[in-house]
């Protein structure tokens, strides 16, 4: 499999049956296809939809059915269209369970920043900044390394998404928890060990003594 699918399939067990969870443009869309379609989760998006499914299959898309990002997606039955105020609403109110995010870099307090690089042009910052702050779990879903540059560093060099740490990063290498006494490494792929994650990481981390394999395994 591929490193996005192997992050997706990851991220997709921590979500949990029966609730409300959303995913962010990207890799974190992918998570979709590896949630059991019984487990009674309706995923959100910030355009305006409760109950999100799956890439539909080509030559099916609808052009007024898309995720947040322009991706084509299905709706499950029971699913809602809702305008952006109602759809912000239950993101600041702190009604959504969880949100899946990427991430361009992710410092050692466990802060994100996704939504700009200086320079370049930024439609702007979308959801981030609400979904990192007003949801009640975030998942940071990203590759390990840019170009050999890693992204899990001592502190950003572009700006914060948000001030709040987010609760777990997840990559093709590892699973990182961030503490309030810096990172922890909770989880290593198959094919990786704990010298190699310290190569590709670019903050410090502790290693937890419940350190184990990552499984790659749909829920």
């Amino acid at each position: 499999m591929d490193l996005k699918e192997r992050i997706a399939r990851r991220v997709a067990q921590e979500v949990q049956p029966a609730t409300l969870v959303n995913l962010g443009i990207g890799l974190p869309s992918l998570v979709a296809n590896y949630v059991p379609a019984n487990a009674g989760v309706f995923f959100q998006s910030e355009n305006g939809v409760i109950g999100l499914g799956a890439r539909p299959p080509e030559g099916m898309e609808d052009p007024d059915l898309t995720d947040a990002g322009g991706g084509f997606v299905t709706a499950v039955p029971g699913a809602a269209a809702i305008d952006s105020a109602m759809s912000f609403g239950l993101i600041r109110g702190g009604h959504i369970d969880m949100t899946v995010l990427g991430g361009l870099e992710v410092d050692a307090q466990g802060r994100l920043a996704n939504w700009m690089i200086p320079g370049k042009l930024t439609p702007g910052m979308g959801g981030a900044m609400d979904l990192a702050t007003g949801a009640k779990k975030v998942v940071v879903a990203m590759t390990h390394c840019i170009k050999d540059r890693p992204k899990i560093v001592e502190s950003c060099a572009i700006p914060l998404t948000s001030a709040r740490p987010v609760d777990l990063i997840v990559t093709e290498m590892a699973v990182f928890q961030p503490t309030p006494d810096g990172l922890v490494l909770l989880e290593h792929a198959p094919d990786t060990d704990v010298a190699a994650i310290r190569a590709a990481t670019g903050a410090a981390f502790e290693v937890s003594s419940g350190l184990k394999e990552m499984s790659l395994d749909a829920p």
